[in-house]
């Protein structure tokens, strides 16, 4: 009889990186802009967000936590599974772990990507440097992305429960501001799977990021009996003559301020953990606006290693699994909404600079 888990041999986390030292932190945003053409001006302006936290990015750590989570969670539920860990952009590097998988004899993984939603930098990047990982290593794994969970109950209840009790430290009359990274408006017309004709799993207009996002707000919002919120957007970047995706929390603030407001709950729903564009964007930029505006303020903590979010990763191990041995597999979402592809369709979150060859697709 089968495991739970075959075919799969491990499980990969792939994340985005972070620098863990000073030293680290302008070689760490090099790596993120290559081929962008910043100017290192710029980037040492960035690099002081980091130097305002030790030269540090937490993002490493919250991986490390999330998977000794996880493999605590698979061992009491009987699953022996190895976990591995892989970057994009700072050590450990996806190459240098598809090299360690192979040599430990893995032949076949499954991969959970932090990042919940669907767009070329949240999605298909990652799934080009998966590619690239496994090109030059001989024998290396069959590596297989798992879904989307933006609309997963793991995902969405914790901000539920949290936001509730952020509300409770809140005015009356406070609003619900949910936060997600931006993106150039480009990319986000181009996020999803614009050809599919079915509105349940696909986006025929394109805009899956921001529709993905509105129906997580949507649900937290409805949960709590919020009729009214907001969906904003924090860590631009790039060339200002590119339009992204607007309004910006701080100017958002200043509108909210402007009308009266008493307080906000920032919901950083765009983020499963709170890595830098939460401690500094949220945490500092945005209290430090809201502190001048004389606004009650309260930051939602994301899933991080709750135990909803860390049951999920196994759940989403398992279905996929029960999938690839021809089974039929229990696929919770909220909202009555579908579950994502597992693999993802031809010129799904395209690459605006063009194609280049990506795993996990068709």
């Amino acid at each position: 009889m089968p495991s739970d888990l075959e075919p799969y041999e491990a499980l990969l986390l792939v994340s985005f990186g972070g620098p863990e030292k000073p030293d680290d932190v302008l070689p760490f945003l090099e790596n993120v802009t290559r081929g962008r053409g910043i100017p290192r001006e710029r980037l040492e302006q960035v690099g002081e967000h980091y130097f305002a936290f030790g030269g540090r990015s937490p993002i490493n750590d919250q991986n490390r936590a999330l998977i000794a989570a996880v493999e605590a969670d698979l061992a009491a539920h009987g699953l022996d599974l190895p976990v591995y860990w892989g970057n994009r952009n700072w050590g450990p590097y996806l190459s240098d772990t598809v090299r360690r998988m192979t040599a430990d004899g893995v032949r076949r993984a499954a991969c959970f990507v932090t990042s919940a939603y669907s767009s070329y930098s949240g999605c298909r990047q990652y799934r080009e440097n998966l590619f690239d990982a496994v090109a030059g290593v001989d024998g290396a794994p069959r590596l297989d992305r798992l879904r989307h969970y933006f609309n997963h109950p793991g995902f969405v209840e914790p901000f539920v429960d949290a936001t509730a009790s952020a509300l409770e430290q809140l005015p009356a009359g406070s609003r619900l501001v949910f936060v997600t990274h931006s993106i150039p408006d480009a990319m986000a017309r181009a996020s999803g799977r614009p050809e599919s004709a079915d509105p349940a799993v696909g986006y025929p207009d394109g805009h899956a990021y921001e529709a993905q996002h509105r129906l997580v707000a949507a649900e937290v919002a409805g949960r709590l009996g919020h009729a009214e919120w907001d969906l904003v957007y924090c860590s631009r970047s790039g060339s200002p003559h590119t339009p992204w995706l607007e309004p910006d929390v701080n100017d958002h603030l200043e509108a909210l301020a402007g009308r009266g407001t008493p307080g906000v709950a920032l919901v950083p729903i765009g983020f499963v953990s709170d890595h830098m564009e939460v401690i500094y964007d949220l945490d500092t930029e945005a209290r430090q606006t809201a502190q001048r505006l004389g606004l009650s303020a309260a930051r939602v903590p994301t899933p991080g290693t709750d135990p909803r979010f860390v049951s999920m990763v196994r759940g989403l191990l398992t279905e996929r699994a029960a999938v690839e041995r021809g089974k039929t597999a229990d696929r919770p979402t909220v909202a009555a909404s579908a579950p994502s592809w597992d693999v993802c369709p031809s010129g799904c979150c395209a690459n605006p600079r063009g194609e280049r060859p990506a795993l996990g697709g068709r």
